[in-house]
């Protein structure tokens, strides 16, 4: 059977063509998930604002638009696991709860769609999704094709219940099917996740020529502890994923959990900086009918948000660490530099010293001097030579984000900030 399986995978990726090729997600994508912040709830009746049913869905795309995410730049809505029923139908087709889903996936797209925003859905590699829901294995072409007529924007394709050595043909193989169907549709892969929890080295430039992005770790969760371990995974960089991303080709560090229980204030700036610094997809996964307001500032900071959404599309990576203290850089359009100072402590604010060319290098290509900005609130820190040295303070668990552009430019009293320009 495996041997049949890997025939069959090896036609198809002969057949349909060589890369992905579909010339979306420019930048990283932005939008809004179900997965973290609702899981797998589909008791409606004792949960209805809960469960995942189009009523979600449908409310969360129309607070995308009311409440200014769409202005910023969000605009996917995407049903993670458990939309569907528990088999195909008579022609093999996927097909949603009829009690959850009543109008069909294709009402729900065009809804998502009159609002401007697009639409996302998730499927899985293998038998089974991680909810032993019907899997894609044996059945790519057709669902590629469903998705397409679907009106799908960005598929998220996980790789549980499946045989990892089937993947590096397979993975592949859905990408060149989606597309076949002639949609532009984001290719999420979760393909080299599950390779390294088999100790296995992903292949990243073959993955990069066939994702738009993927998953490197577990599934974030709503905690410190988890963000800040995926933030770790991130700096240590193994198999230096990090060149791999540009435009086109992300890694992804799983969704944003602003807003919800588990992260403090000043934690919570900490992931929107970092994931900004990493290039990384921002894909909130929050309740967006009771956000607290000083989340929904933090999730729509415009200068952050910039930074992330850069047209080089070069992820940041981290500098050093020490004391408890992490230096992350990240180089960005017009000879500018966005950087962040991480406080992993727990107990007081720290004074942290930065040596300049710590985070702009050395040569003859960097700038005469520098004007610092802080970024979340837009605060400019003065000028700054390469061969400086400048302190910066940083809350316990959380972060001093900043950017160094060159002195050509006045401060924020011209017409034009510099933030407008990136």
């Amino acid at each position: 059977m495996k041997i049949a399986v890997a025939v069959v995978i090896t036609v198809v990726v002969a057949s349909v063509g060589d890369a992905l090729n579909n010339g979306v997600a420019r930048t990283p994508p932005m939008g809004w998930m179900a997965w973290e912040r609702f899981r797998c709830q589909t008791d409606c009746k004792d949960w209805p604002d809960s469960c995942i049913s189009e009523k979600l869905f449908r409310e969360m795309a129309d607070l995308i638009v009311k409440d200014g995410y769409k202005d910023v730049g969000y605009e996917f809505v995407t049903v993670d696991d458990c939309y569907l029923e528990r088999e195909r139908d008579s022609q093999m087709r996927l097909k949603p709860d009829p009690d959850r889903f009543p109008s069909g996936m294709k009402n729900l797209s065009d809804y998502i769609h009159s609002k401007g925003l697009k639409f996302g859905i998730c499927e899985d590699f293998g038998h089974k999704t991680c909810d032993s829901y019907p899997g894609s294995y044996y059945h790519f072409e057709i669902d590629a094709q469903t998705f397409a007529d679907w009106g799908v924007d960005m598929l998220k394709f996980d790789g549980c219940n499946s045989d990892i050595k089937d993947m590096d043909l397979g993975y592949p193989a859905m990408g060149k099917w989606l597309n076949k169907t002639g949609r532009p549709i984001v290719y999420a892969c979760e393909w080299p996740f599950y390779q390294i929890m088999a100790s296995k080295s992903p292949d990243y430039p073959a993955i990069a020529k066939s994702c738009n992005s993927w998953r490197n770790y577990y599934d974030i969760g709503d905690s410190w502890d988890s963000v800040l371990t995926v933030i770790n995974i991130y700096g240590e960089d193994k198999g230096n994923f990090s060149s791999m991303a540009g435009p086109g080709n992300w890694n992804d560090p799983d969704m944003l959990v602003i807003g919800n229980f588990g992260l403090s204030y000043e934690q919570q700036r900490a992931q929107m900086a970092l994931w900004a610094i990493m290039a990384s997809p921002l894909m909130m996964s929050v309740d967006l009918r009771t956000i607290k307001e000083e989340s929904k500032a933090i999730l729509k900071n415009k200068n952050v948000i910039a930074i992330n959404q850069d047209s080089l599309g070069i992820q940041g990576t981290r500098k050093w660490q020490k004391g408890g203290i992490q230096l992350w850089t990240r180089p960005i359009s017009q000879g500018t530099w966005a950087f962040v100072l991480l406080n992993t402590n727990n107990a007081v604010p720290s004074r942290v010293t930065v040596h300049i060319q710590d985070i702009v290098g050395k040569g003859e290509m960097l700038a005469q001097s520098y004007q610092v900005f802080e970024v979340f609130d837009q605060v400019d820190m003065g000028i700054v030579k390469p061969t400086d040295s400048k302190r910066f303070i940083v809350n316990p668990t959380g972060v001093f984000m900043g950017m160094l552009t060159p002195h050509i430019y006045e401060s924020f009293g011209e017409s034009k900030s510099i933030f407008d320009r990136l």
